[in-house]
């Protein structure tokens, strides 16, 4: 009973910690006369909050409850459909008379198989409800709307349901570890979340630049498995690479003579096996950069520089 009891104790410890961090986020869009629903959690004591993207996607207006009641309206800061996660502010934080609570982000590296985690959130409307269960697993990986990978998702059988998205994942210490964001319909026990050191990064980037900066090339691409016997004389040490559908005019790719049914193995030395490999190579650091592509055409293969810019406002299916 005593072992029951200490459980109890720091369950309600976390709660007391993070609960008034929570908020319960309404948002209103031109689609529907009615308010969506979700969860969030205040990051600083200048009323900026994490959600998820999806809770708050089209929306004209958005309002938050705080934990001891009040009502605030809140700005997008900037959103990121790529990893389902979106920056807002309390923007009347002057007319508060007490400062506004917030929770740390954790270190989610440090997350085991097996770790109790705590969701916090308002599913279905209830605000501030609070689940229990454990960490399954680590470095998922889900599918956003935007057809960019997620990685390294977390998942956990802390039970999740509608409204529950944007909320809290907490760590037995009491640290923010992710952000609810996704469960599997018609299953149980299988919850996800952004892990917290992808949410640090896109808080990071919407602060400094009111976007995820990522690096773009211009190409349409499918995976695709390359015959054994081009493989082994070609000397390549997987048989899969991305097939280039399409070529933006004007693009990197197209100044690099990047051809549709060009096939890519590999970029600045890293294998390009699949299309989250290609997401990968195309990180912040690659913007600007100098990078050898390698890539089939027909029987040979060839080396091309390419130099990656910044994404902007492209075809949501180019890379």
């Amino acid at each position: 009973m005593s072992l029951l009891s200490t459980l109890s104790d720091e369950v309600a410890a976390i709660v007391d910690r993070i609960g008034p961090a929570l908020v319960h986020v309404r948002a209103l869009t031109s689609r529907s006369p009615h308010m969506g629903s979700g969860s969030g959690v205040l990051i600083d004591a200048e009323g900026h909050f994490l959600t998820n993207s999806h809770v708050i996607r089209h929306a004209t207006a958005v309002e938050v409850d705080l934990s001891d009641g009040r009502t605030h309206i809140a700005d997008i800061v900037g959103d990121d459909p790529a990893t389902d996660l979106a920056l807002l502010r309390i923007t009347d934080t002057t007319n508060t008379s007490t400062p506004l609570p917030h929770a740390d982000l954790g270190d989610s590296n440090r997350l085991r198989v097996g770790d109790f985690a705590v969701a916090l959130g308002s599913p279905l409307g209830l605000a501030r409800t609070v689940t229990l269960g454990i960490v399954s697993a680590l470095g998922r990986t889900l599918n956003s709307e935007g057809g960019r990978v997620i990685e390294g998702v977390i998942q956990t059988d802390a039970p999740l349901n509608p409204g529950n998205s944007g909320g809290p994942l907490v760590d037995a210490s009491g640290s923010v570890v992710g952000i609810n964001t996704a469960i599997v319909l018609h299953a149980q026990g299988l919850c996800f979340a952004i892990p917290s050191n992808t949410a640090a990064f896109v808080a990071s980037e919407i602060r400094a630049h009111g976007r995820v900066r990522r690096a773009y090339l211009g190409i349409g691409a499918e995976e695709v498995v390359i015959p054994s016997a081009i493989a082994i004389a070609l000397g390549l040490t997987h048989p899969r690479g991305i097939s280039v559908r399409s070529v933006e005019p004007n693009s990197p790719a197209a100044l690099a003579l990047i051809q549709p049914r060009d096939v890519i193995v590999s970029l600045d030395n890293r294998p390009i096996a699949s299309v989250p490999d290609l997401h990968r190579a195309l990180g912040v650091d690659a913007i600007g950069a100098s990078l050898w592509l390698e890539l089939l055409r027909g029987k040979d293969k060839l080396r091309v520089r390419v130099h990656p810019i910044e994404r902007g406002t492209r075809s949501a299916g180019a890379r």
